[in-house]
């Protein structure tokens, strides 16, 4: 790197990519090795949930301490709809916005799964985003591809941000990409104690 470039080194990697090409999976992957090298991540992962073959929600899950709710399911008697299922905004608030916020207190990773339509519900979830990228902390997550909002446009064009696209064909091997991007911002800063 050269000198004056230090303030240009991508802390906030998103990965974003069509429904269903791996983006969560890509995430885990790295989430697992940062932690294996030592690494603290905290934050939210959400997985879709399968009944019969047929997808009927969305879990999140707190990654520090495995608490879990639903964002969203076909049953779900009330909250704001997208598609077939209504969003969880109570669910979404106590473990994916609680989880974010203690990543950001405490975690030297904060992994959010995803800035997309039904978490951008939460008014407590765009706060939390914002804070963590403001955090100064290295931001793993994931950006629903047809998100339109100015959350989403704000913390893909900043400096600090890099967006990475997966594909069916680069799924496999773009993990160690983000990998050593978010190794060489971690390893110049100083590890939390």
């Amino acid at each position: 790197m050269r000198e004056g470039e230090v303030g240009l080194r991508k802390r906030v990697l998103l990965l974003t990519g069509s429904p269903g090409v791996g983006k969560t999976t890509l995430l885990v992957k790295v989430i697992d090795v940062l932690k294996a090298k030592g690494y603290s991540v905290g934050g939210m992962i959400s997985r879709e949930v399968r009944s019969c073959g047929t997808r009927v929600g969305f879990e999140i899950l707190d990654l520090t301490s495995g608490k879990r709710g639903w964002l969203a399911h076909v049953d779900q008697k009330t909250g704001p709809q997208v598609g077939k299922y209504r969003v969880n905004l109570k669910d979404l608030d106590s473990v994916g916005v609680e989880a974010i916020l203690k990543a950001t207190r405490e975690s030297d990773v904060i992994a959010i799964d995803e800035i997309g339509p039904m978490e951008l519900f939460s008014e407590n979830f765009r706060r939390a985003v914002r804070e963590a990228v403001e955090s100064g902390k290295l931001v793993v997550g994931v950006v629903h591809s047809k998100a339109r909002d100015r959350l989403v446009d704000a913390v893909k064009t900043r400096q600090d941000a890099e967006v990475f696209t997966v594909t069916f064909k680069n799924r496999e091997k773009l993990h160690q990409q983000v990998i050593d991007e978010a190794l060489r911002f971690l390893t110049e800063q100083p590890k939390m104690l």
